[in-house]
């Protein structure tokens, strides 16, 4: 008994006609297909099938010899699979991890850099919280990191922008009229702060508020950057955020830059110096041609 036999059989048995599996199915001529069905029957040694005027039914025999069949040729099939996945080399794996937000500016520019291995690679990109993205490159779930300096001593940073802070205020707000904010104009605001998570965000923030002698405690922190947007939108407050939340924002909010000495935050590349990675060593090699694109876009406050 041939696989052949099999699959013939059950292109039959779901057709219901010899000639319809034969023309449609098969691509074989009627006469060999049926002496084929005979062939089939002579070996199980039961017939298969009755045939009438209006095609072909199935036996008794055909109708619990059909799962069977079924499974068989589907077990082959599988066979084959499995041997040529076997056949094929393992490709490596390259994950890369963003702050939330920032694959849509820095992801471009890393698949440029990398055009020439990602044929050859598995390329897997994720986004999580920056403290995050710092324990998955300490422990090697992920080979590349674009997020705030965090302290990990099994990880190295290399700054690749500094990103100015804005201030994000909804767009009825008094001091959406003005051009740029002076921090001293934020005292008597609703401040919606960040929680220990953006911890590095937090610092910056906080700091830059205490060197300008700006008397402002947070209402609220919070988590996330969603959470905060909705905040400001129902609280009527301030946040002082990333520019590149700017894409991000909603018609009831918008932002200005603030005035006088610029207030930035560190985007940085992240990675273990021990990741034998040669696919890292490539994107490392290429690592001054990405802070010289800078970011994909370049983005005006609203």
């Amino acid at each position: 008994m041939e696989l052949r036999h099999l699959r013939y059989f059950i292109a039959v048995a779901e057709e219901g006609s010899v000639t319809i599996a034969a023309e449609k199915r098969l691509h074989t001529a009627q006469p060999s297909l049926s002496r084929q069905l005979r062939d089939l029957e002579s070996e199980v040694g039961a017939p298969l099938f009755t045939r009438g005027a209006r095609g072909v039914e199935l036996t008794d025999s055909g109708r619990a010899f059909l799962p069977h069949a079924r499974l068989a040729v589907g077990e082959a099939t599988e066979a084959v699979q499995a041997a040529r996945r076997a056949a094929r080399p393992t490709k490596a794996v390259f994950s890369v991890g963003f702050l939330t937000g920032q694959e849509v500016d820095w992801l471009p520019h890393v698949t440029r850099i990398l055009r020439t291995e990602l044929p050859k690679i598995e390329f897997k990109v994720t986004s999580m919280y920056s403290p995050d993205l710092a324990e998955a490159l300490q422990n090697g779930e992920i080979d590349l990191g674009f997020l705030r300096v965090e302290p990990k001593t099994d990880v190295v940073y290399q700054v690749i922008a500094k990103e100015p802070i804005v201030v994000i205020l909804p767009s009825d707000h008094p001091l959406a009229a003005e051009k740029e904010i002076h921090p001293k104009e934020l005292e008597g605001e609703t401040l919606v702060g960040f929680s220990d998570i953006a911890s590095v965000l937090r610092e910056v923030v906080e700091g830059y508020l205490l060197s300008n002698d700006v008397a402002l405690t947070p209402s609220h922190r919070v988590e996330t950057f969603s959470t905060v947007l909705s905040l400001v939108a129902s609280l009527r407050g301030v946040a002082l955020m990333p520019a590149y939340v700017e894409a991000l924002l909603p018609w009831s909010v918008v932002s200005r830059p603030l005035k006088g000495e610029p207030l930035t935050i560190d985007l940085a590349v992240g990675y273990r110096p021990d990741n034998p990675s040669p696919v890292l060593r490539t994107f490392i090699s290429g690592l001054d041609q990405l802070i010289a694109a800078g970011p994909a876009g370049t983005r005006q406050a609203r």
